[in-house]
């Protein structure tokens, strides 16, 4: 009989012995070295992305390099930089337009966004369609948002001045909501809390369904009034999540620049110019490169500081 020979026979049984190595070797590593294993290429990607930069620009913010005038040597000056942001005072009235941007959106979306979570959580009848309805404008970009709102409170063409006008008789081209010193702030106000008030209401609605029905079943057979349902076990069991939601609100309204960029760019004058404004011009308009990077340090600090401060309260608070 003629023998067959398989010419692929050697490649496969040094396939199979390497196979049959690296199980061996996988099998001879611990649950701890495999998981270090899959996480250190992800831990090596965030520390090329996020912390080399961060390093960079603390760097820098000891410098004096200014990209326009990028030519004169690079000049170590200490912490001028962080004195001359501390001691500027426009750069405390930036804070404090930001503080107060802060504030009232945080506010008004926990409000709208809890008052819109009772109302969901009621499940009537075509709640599911008026839930996708309210859940739109957080899905839109906020790009997308400031050139929209843009047109929308246009004084000639756009129909948010003829609204007004209808209830107060007041011209639509008389008056422009992101041209005028009085309304441009609320303007940021309004549009932003109409972007990010369903964002608040889908973490309550989270919070309003964990909340076991057994609960009111009991109080309902002590003859407790809504009221008191509301006081007594709604609110104190949505807490935490409200209190999560003005957490992620504050840092991101802290941080907000896109949309209040479309909308005013920090006009009229100064009104609504946002620390971010300040620091975009500082950067990329006067190119002062060391300032603007020891000005994103102190909001850094200054976000991070308060966000753990606060996470410590909110721990608390769900250990009642």
């Amino acid at each position: 009989m003629t023998a067959i020979i398989n010419p692929d026979a050697p490649v496969d049984r040094i396939g199979a012995q390497t196979t049959f190595r690296v199980a061996k070797r996988v099998r001879g590593l611990s649950d701890r070295s495999i998981a270090w294993l899959f996480v250190t290429p992800t831990i090596a990607l965030l520390l090329a992305i996020n912390i080399f930069p961060l390093i960079w620009m603390i760097r820098l913010s000891f410098t004096s390099l200014n990209l326009s005038m990028s030519y004169l040597p690079l000049r170590f000056v200490g912490i001028d930089n962080y004195s001359d942001i501390l001691t500027d005072e426009d750069m405390w009235v930036r804070l404090q337009t930001t503080a107060q941007f802060v504030i009232s959106t945080v506010v008004l979306q926990v409000v709208i966004g809890f008052g819109l979570a009772l109302l969901i959580n009621r499940q009537f009848r075509s709640h599911s369609f008026w839930t996708t309805i309210i859940l739109l404008p957080m899905m839109l970009s906020p790009a997308v948002v400031g050139n929209f709102w843009t047109l929308l409170l246009q004084p000639q063409i756009g129909p948010f001045n003829y609204v007004i006008s209808l209830f107060t008789g007041i011209s639509p081209s008389s008056f422009s909501m992101t041209g005028e010193v009085a309304l441009a702030p609320w303007t940021i106000v309004m549009v932003d809390t109409w972007m990010w008030a369903p964002y608040v209401m889908l973490i309550c609605l989270a919070g309003l369904r964990s909340i076991p029905d057994y609960i009111y079943e009991a109080a309902e057979v002590d003859r407790a009034s809504a009221w008191r349902q509301f006081w007594s076990i709604t609110l104190p069991m949505v807490m935490p999540f409200l209190m999560l939601a003005v957490l992620f609100r504050a840092i991101e309204n802290f941080k907000m620049f896109d949309m209040v960029n479309l909308l005013t760019s920090g006009g009229p004058g100064s009104t609504t110019e946002l620390v971010s404004i300040t620091l975009k011009r500082a950067a990329f308009e006067k190119w002062r490169t060391g300032y603007s990077s020891a000005l994103a340090i102190i909001l850094f600090v200054t976000v991070f500081g308060a966000a753990n401060i606060y996470v410590k309260v909110l721990n608390r608070v769900k250990q009642r």
